[in-house]
């Protein structure tokens, strides 16, 4: 084997190197970037949740005064 076909082989072998490097980035992305829809969706729905708490416990607190907590409290 000479220097030139060793020399082509570790450029091939960089350029395969590169490839999946590129690949696996464009795979981190794409999962980054559902995480990120996922976790504003949930941001969503706790805001909405919290919302639809404070009004029930509005609720609670102008129908009558609120019952104690159990004793084990």
């Amino acid at each position: 084997m000479t220097d030139h076909d060793a020399l082509l082989i570790r450029i091939e072998k960089l350029e395969e190197r590169s490839a999946f490097q590129e690949q696996t980035i464009e795979d981190l992305s794409k999962a980054l970037t559902d995480q990120w829809k996922l976790l504003e969706t949930f941001k969503r729905d706790v805001s909405r949740l919290s919302d639809e708490v404070k009004a029930v416990e509005d609720a609670v607190d102008h129908a009558g005064h609120r019952e104690p907590p159990p004793p084990h409290y």
